[in-house]
């Protein structure tokens, strides 16, 4: 079957709201600028506020009781039209992501690519939304359990996976009868806007899947409005909390996923090599700008020498450049506010007796963007601040530790619990760090940043609130658990 294909051109990006592409009421727009050349304007974008939200709450709650009927199955098939049009439209996903966010375009292509797979992954669950039969306590009586959308939700989405993310939050939201608004970064929105055509392009009805375009406004209004059964967000903690605080007068159900502060753990026994490969990948790969990037490395003493010797050359030659500069090893991060952010902590970090073994500058490439040298910081506290909050760019900090336990106090002294990772060759040292991590993703050997499409993407502490994503487990979200005893 073919399917027309919606363009929205990225010079005037707009809302989408019951099916169509919409300005803001005031007629007000901002910027999206590449950030690895500024004097690259990719175009203007809906400015929203309070009305665009009301006009797409009322657009997703009056499709609802419609989406609802299509029954799972039903729904997942719609929904299934939208992988090949993805597959189709991957290297226009992909070089929009890079103009807009910044990161090299393998990792764009890469990023596009575990959007498919989570897509692939919750279409088939449409099948397992289910719920349970149990034994009655009477005669001729069946108990059951089963599952009724939340109905009308909000996703509240983050700049640096700018497909990955919207895709694990919408998917789930529209197999399991939701009808959703979603509000992007303010500096992602093209692709944001690309993907909500190719589900609209797909089959998607109107109304079911509608697009706010802006920053806090927007957000704030989707929190506020009582219609609105439930958010989802990913983002900062103190963003979190404050979505958190705004909806608990109302029971607003939230799914909260956070900040990371994420530790790799280099014990005596690790090999080296491997453990290398896994820091630059983990701490360098994005431009360090992911909620389970690898900020500290944690190495008994009796190896540390032996790490760095082979780390800081590795980081020392990666070259910095646009996401699409050919042998480019790291692009900009996302805007000056971020390299400003970065360059900052850094200075904060001396003052504290943090030695900079390399990086630790703006770089300076062929073009005007916002560019940070690859960081790794040596001698730092374990309890200062580089090592305790995040940093969200290309900045490591490594921190000496006397043995596992060392390592370990050291690597849940921090609030949050995205992820945790250990270099170790003890079978025994591999399952307790399992048992011991306060975190919610956890790797062994291997580079500690993310998971598979089917495994939770979830934290612990402060790094989550509410059901893990890309999982089975999502449904708790999306779902409400009704039960039924019936007399026959």
């Amino acid at each position: 079957m073919a399917h027309p294909k919606t363009d929205p051109h990225p010079d005037h990006l707009l809302n989408h709201v019951s099916g169509r592409w919409l300005g803001a009421r005031s007629g007000r727009t901002r910027a999206n600028v590449n950030p690895a050349d500024t004097t690259d304007v990719i175009g203007e974008f809906a400015e929203s506020g309070a009305a665009e939200v009301t006009a797409a709450v009322d657009a997703a709650a009056g499709a609802q009781a419609a989406w609802d009927a299509e029954g799972p199955i039903g729904r997942a098939k719609v929904l299934s039209a939208a992988v090949r049009l993805i597959e189709e439209r991957a290297e226009e996903f992909a070089r929009a992501v890079t103009r807009e966010q910044g990161k090299r375009l393998s990792e764009s292509r890469g990023e596009v690519k575990r959007s498919l797979a989570i897509l692939d992954f919750t279409l088939g669950e449409a099948r397992r939304i289910n719920g349970v039969t149990t034994p009655a306590e009477e005669p001729r009586t069946m108990a059951m359990t089963f599952r009724r959308p939340l109905g009308v939700v909000g996703l509240i989405t983050p700049w640096n996976f700018p497909v990955a993310i919207p895709m694990w939050k919408v998917a789930p939201a529209l197999v399991s009868g939701c009808t959703a608004v979603l509000k992007p970064s303010p500096l992602t929105p093209w692709t944001s806007a690309l993907l909500v055509a190719a589900f609209t392009d797909a089959g998607v009805p109107p109304g079911v899947l509608n697009l706010v375009q802006g920053d806090r406004e927007p957000g704030e209004a989707l929190v506020a409005d009582p219609r609105v059964a439930g958010i989802s967000f990913t983002g900062s903690l103190p963003v979190g909390r404050a979505i958190n605080r705004a909806g608990a007068g109302r029971l607003l159900r939230t799914q909260l996923e956070l900040g990371g502060k994420n530790a790799l753990l280099v014990l005596a026994d690790a090999d080296i090599k491997e453990a290398v490969d896994a820091i630059v990948h983990g701490a360098f790969g994005q431009s360090g700008q992911r909620c389970s990037a690898t900020s500290r490395v944690v190495v008994d003493r009796a190896v540390k020498a032996e790490l760095l010797d082979a780390l800081l050359p590795r980081v020392a030659a990666m070259r910095v450049g646009a996401g699409t500069e050919e042998g480019a090893d790291i692009g900009p991060v996302v805007n000056e506010e971020r390299m400003r952010a970065c360059l900052d902590a850094v200075d904060s970090a001396r003052t504290t007796g943090a030695r900079i073994a390399c990086g630790g500058e703006a770089a300076e490439c062929a073009t005007l963007g916002h560019y940070v040298q690859p960081t790794v910081l040596t001698e730092v506290p374990w309890d200062s601040e580089i090592a305790q909050e995040e940093v969200f760019g290309p900045v490591l900090s490594v921190i000496d530790c006397d043995g596992y336990k060392d390592a370990m106090r050291i690597a849940n002294s921090v609030r949050y619990g995205m992820s945790g990772t250990v270099f170790t060759r003890d079978p025994a040292l591999i399952f307790q760090a399992l048992q011991d991590f306060q975190a919610g993703m956890l790797h062994v050997n291997r580079p500690g940043v993310g998971a598979y499409a089917h495994l939770p993407h979830m934290g612990a502490k402060a790094s989550q609130l509410g059901a893990p994503e890309c999982s089975p487990e999502v449904w708790d979200f999306y779902t409400d658990l009704r039960s039924a005893c019936i007399r026959y």
